[in-house]
């Protein structure tokens, strides 16, 4: 299957989509003045230090176990699971599984 674009929509491959600049595997897949949606995948083991985003951010596991670290609290998050964070709130991701970790983050520039 091709990337596919006209006026009216666009369908793109997850293999196509932009590198975020990290070390871990991250591809924007849709980005605008409305938002922006980035597929995450941390290998076993593997994960990011504690950071902020100016903007809220919404994950949702799509497979895999990872743990998540907001602030001081830590907490083990499974597949189908949706996290909704406030911006300036500090967090992490790390793999905490033997199997990819495959995460949809929603950033939401907007939002408040």
């Amino acid at each position: 299957m091709q990337d596919l674009t006209n006026a009216t929509y666009s369908i793109d491959l997850l293999v196509n989509a932009p590198r975020v600049p990290f070390k871990f595997d991250g591809r924007i897949l849709f980005s605008s003045g409305q938002g922006e949606l980035i597929h995450l995948t941390l290998q076993p083991g593997e994960g990011m230090n504690p950071h902020e985003q100016p903007m809220d951010v919404v994950f949702f596991v799509i497979e895999g176990t990872g743990r998540l670290t907001v602030g001081e609290d830590s907490v083990l998050v499974t597949e189908n699971t949706t996290i909704h964070l406030l911006r300036g709130v500090q967090r992490a991701w790390t793999n905490a599984g033997n199997t990819p970790l495959r995460i949809l983050v929603y950033k939401l520039p907007n939002a408040g």
